[in-house]
């Protein structure tokens, strides 16, 4: 199990510079992916995404990459010699022609040779950002999973505490509905001296079958089972336990509904308190 909730933070030093990236996941029910690259390098986005998508399943991700380049990367170094060379030049021809314009320097930065920057390999530098990128993604698909294992202890826990109301329960269903005949019999002999006591019989069996919660006990217990069993499977189960939780919460609604005792009621309410605090554990899982 992983949780969609983790951060990520990578930095390496390379023989160019230094890289870092921040990835930072939150819950969303499809996988969005939002990056920050620097504007010289967009064109990584799309081999970036095909990693992505090779290694995550769901959530929001924001992806940040940082570089900070060597210094004899980032200046521009001039040539001197060729330099004082168009100086001259420039010198000469402003003399000669008083009316020629002053030079741009932006425009003399692209004369030929002028500037001699050896450019880092741009080759090099994508690779290493591609291979930190797939570290940072290790990173945080293990801090996903450490988190994951905290929120499966948190759900077994509420299922075991599910299961420990359905046992309060099960064993006095029958005293309970005996109970319910009885006092129902009661009540409707107090109503009415003339009593078909075949037709009454009938009456009350099918108002026992109908306030009888068994089943819904037994597919409590079934889906329960079904939890424990999706925790402990690996890759995306985040959705099937999503649905797992509507259909308990259905059964614990139907209990309630059934209720003929403050005893069921009671227990009601708690697995009904019990799934909603499994829900919201469930809405952070991939």
């Amino acid at each position: 199990m992983k949780s969609m909730t983790a951060f990520a933070n990578l930095n390496h030093t390379t023989e160019w510079g230094q890289i870092q990236w921040e990835i930072r996941a939150v819950n969303q029910r499809y996988l969005e992916l939002n990056f920050r690259l620097p504007d010289a390098y967009r064109s990584l986005e799309m081999p970036l995404r095909e990693r992505c998508k090779q290694q995550l399943e769901r959530g929001k991700i924001e992806l940040v990459l940082k570089l900070d380049l060597n210094q004899s990367h980032a200046e521009l170094p001039i040539n001197d010699t060729l330099l004082a060379q168009l100086n001259q030049a420039i010198c000469h021809i402003q003399q000669r022609l008083p009316e020629a314009t002053q030079i741009n320097p932006l425009e003399l930065l692209q004369w030929p040779g002028l500037v001699e920057a050896t450019r880092p390999d741009m080759q090099q530098i994508h690779s290493d950002i591609l291979h930190t990128f797939e570290q940072a993604l290790e990173q945080l698909n293990q801090s996903r999973q450490r988190e994951g294992e905290q929120l499966a202890q948190l759900i077994l826990q509420r299922a075991d505490a599910m299961r420990a109301q359905i046992h309060r329960l099960s064993p006095i269903l029958p005293s309970l509905i005996d109970q319910y005949q009885q006092r129902l019999r009661e009540r409707v002999g107090e109503l009415s001296q003339q009593i078909d006591e075949d037709r009454l019989a009938m009456e009350v069996a099918i108002l026992s079958q109908k306030i009888d919660v068994a089943e819904e006990l037994d597919r409590l217990q079934t889906h329960l089972d079904e939890v424990v069993r999706v925790t402990h499977e690996s890759g995306a189960i985040g959705r099937r336990l999503d649905f797992l939780m509507q259909e308990l919460n259905r059964e614990a609604n139907t209990l309630g509904a059934k209720s003929i005792d403050s005893r069921v009621s009671q227990v009601s309410v708690e697995l009904k308190v019990l799934i909603e605090q499994m829900r919201e554990q469930v809405q952070n899982i991939v």
